[in-house]
Order: C-alpha cells, then sequence, then structure tokens
C-alpha cells in the first residue's frame, strides 16, 4: 500500500508537471497568435494607406480637366477615446484631411453654393467611386468639400481607431463646412447643402438636426436611420466594430441610450425647417428599408416637413442611385432639382441628357 502511495505521488506530479509545461505551451502559442494578428491588422493599415495615395492621383486625372482638386488638412473636435487625461496632447483638437474641388470656370468675383459630401461605410473613405458625381456637382457650378472625418480608412491605425459613430464625427463634418464658408471667399454661406448616402446620410440628418441654420438643403440617401434595429439584423463581426473598446465599448444590448442617440431616427424631434429629401429602396442588401421606413414614420409623427420616396427593387440595391445605369441617372436629376431648387448654383442640370454631357463633355 505504502508503494502503491508513492507511486501515484510520483504519477500525479509528472501529470502536474506536463500540464503545467502544456499550459506554458499554450501561453506561448496565444502570445504569437496575438503578434501576427497584430502584424496582420498593421500590414493591412498600410495597403490601405497605399490605396488611398493611389486613388489620391486618380482624382486629378479624372475630374482634373473640369475642377481644381485640393486636398487641405484642418481640425474637429478633440478626440473621444483618449483614457489618459494627463498625457501630452490630450484634449487638442483632432487634425483630419478633406477635399476640396472647385470649377476651373469659376469666376472670383462671384458667390457659388457649396455641397458638403461626407462618404459612407463604417470604416472607408472617399474614392473615385464618387467620379461622376463630382463631376455632375461641378458642372452645375457648386463647390463640394469631402471630409475624410475621424475614423475613415488609408490613414493609418491611429485614425482608424479615432472612429465616432454618429458621434463627433458629425462635428468633423460640420468643421469642414465652417471652414470652407470662412475662408473660401467665392463660397455663398446662404446657399449650402449636405449629400450624403449610407453611413454618410446617417451624418447629413445628425448635421441639420444639430446646426439647422447653417444648411439651406439636405439629401439623405438609403441613410444608416436606426443603429438599434441595425445591430438586430447585421452578424457579430458588424456588432464588433461598434463595441470595441476604442469605440462606444459596449453593445446596445449594454447601452441602448447611446445607440439611440446615434441613430437619427430615434431623434427626429431635434429637426427643424431644412428642406430634407429621403431615398430609400426596397431591395436595400446594406441598410434595409425598415430602417429608413422607421426614419420616415418618426419624422411624419414628429410632424416635420419633408419629402421621401421608397423604391421598389431597383437594381443596384445600396448602390442604386449612385451608380452609372439610366435608372440611376434619373433618379440623380431628381436630387440634383431638389438641390438646385434650394442652392440655385449657376447651371443646374434639369434632365439626363445635362447629366450625360457632365460626365463626358458631350
Amino acid at each position: 500500500m505504502r508503494n502503491l502511495f508513492k507511486f501515484l505521488v510520483f504519477f500525479f506530479l509528472i501529470a502536474a508537471n506536463y500540464a503545467l509545461m502544456a499550459q506554458d505551451n499554450n501561453q506561448l502559442i496565444l502570445d504569437k497568435l496575438k503578434t501576427l494578428e497584430q502584424a496582420n491588422e498593421n500590414l493591412n493599415h498600410q495597403i490601405d494607406m497605399l490605396a488611398k495615395q493611389s486613388d489620391d492621383i486618380l482624382w486629378f486625372q479624372r475630374v482634373g480637366d473640369i475642377a481644381f482638386v485640393d486636398k487641405i488638412f484642418i481640425t474637429g473636435p478633440p478626440r473621444t477615446n483618449m483614457k489618459n487625461t494627463t498625457a501630452i496632447g490630450y484634449g487638442n483638437p483632432l487634425k483630419f484631411w478633406t477635399y476640396v474641388f472647385i470649377p476651373r470656370n469659376t469666376d472670383p468675383t462671384k458667390k457659388y453654393p457649396l455641397i458638403v459630401l461626407p462618404h459612407g461605410g463604417v470604416h472607408a473613405d472617399f474614392t473615385t467611386y464618387y467620379t461622376h458625381i463630382i463631376r455632375e456637382f461641378m458642372a452645375q457650378g457648386y463647390i463640394v468639400i469631402a471630409p475624410e472625418y475621424r475614423g475613415s480608412t488609408g490613414y493609418g491605425a491611429s485614425f482608424y481607431r479615432d472612429i465616432d459613430y454618429g458621434g463627433f464625427e458629425t462635428e468633423d463634418i460640420y468643421a469642414a463646412r465652417n471652414h470652407v464658408v470662412e475662408n473660401y471667399e467665392i463660397v455663398d454661406r446662404t446657399r449650402v447643402g449636405i449629400v450624403g448616402w449610407s453611413h454618410g446620410g446617417l451624418i447629413a440628418l445628425l448635421n441639420i438636426f444639430d446646426h439647422p441654420d447653417d444648411y439651406q438643403a439636405c439629401f439623405a440617401g438609403v441613410p444608416v436611420s436606426d443603429l438599434v434595429a441595425r445591430m438586430g439584423y447585421h452578424g457579430n463581426d458588424y456588432r464588433d466594430l461598434y463595441s470595441a473598446d476604442y469605440h462606444i465599448g459596449k453593445t446596445a444590448q449594454e447601452n441602448l441610450a447611446e445607440y439611440r442617440r446615434r441613430s437619427p431616427a430615434w431623434n427626429t424631434y431635434r429637426m427643424k425647417d431644412t428642406p430634407l429629401l429621403i431615398h430609400t429602396n426596397t431591395n436595400d442588401d446594406d441598410v434595409n428599408v425598415l430602417e429608413v421606413e422607421h426614419l420616415i414614420k418618426s419624422l411624419k409623427a414628429d410632424g416635420k416637413k419633408f419629402e421621401y420616396e421608397i423604391y421598389q427593387a431597383i437594381p443596384g440595391g445600396h448602390s442604386f442611385d449612385r451608380i452609372d445605369t439610366q435608372k440611376a441617372n434619373q433618379i440623380r436629376v431628381k436630387i440634383y432639382r431638389f438641390l438646385a431648387d434650394k442652392l440655385r448654383p449657376p447651371q443646374p442640370i434639369r434632365n439626363v441628357s445635362d447629366l450625360r454631357r457632365a460626365a463626358y463633355r458631350f
């Protein structure tokens, strides 16, 4: 019996030693995996930066014949995710880039309307995807500013993590609007419109809710409208973008009020009298029509005056009015007519023929 006891003790000591070795190996593997994941993330940001620089060159090639293209560095509100309040630079304004497009036939002695154009995407950037839209705005005589607000891709990991969806990103857009109005004498501060699709539509809506006296027209295309509903029909990978510790830090279930605060459909009572046009599409594969329907119903319940159209399964889904199909062109003409009625550009687009000439000069 005594020998059996010694054997059992010896056996358990060996088993415990192997367990500790296995635990150490597992931790080593986990540490290496974390290092590899970090390296992969850094590589992805470097690739995004290269893609951004390449696309910047394309802007000059694709619209340089009709527009002066510039990219300027300006400031918005301070970062919201700096946890060390004693760090050097805490509370400093956040710096970000923004594109400026000015028609080449601009007369410096005259005033022109301004379009503020925030891009879409949770983490994305303003790319030459918008080439025809910029050409169409240039042909009408608008000046356009397209801000790369906090969280945009192509500017490194730190700026990526500055994301504040439905938060201070909206103030970056407003800061860009103010910069142009205050520094470009050719801009008419009484003729400023804001145009956005998807996430950009959410930003456009929140801008007119927060700063109603500073915009004379707003178009929101397939706008993200209800983050609470959105978290319900998107998957975990998407939800993780919001609950990340450098972003909201909690899920919608954990902090419902915060997700509502960032959602236009839950804030329609704050809208005043800015002329507003909303478009959505029933086969949208990104912003489900139910979100925009919630927005529309909320605006109606609050007695707000606005225009809207719910398109029925138009080809193109989420991008149905931004692509280059005949139907998309017809819908953009409607958008431009709405904006022109309020902002009075010098050469408004009235039909599809005008639209095609804007894109191709014939």
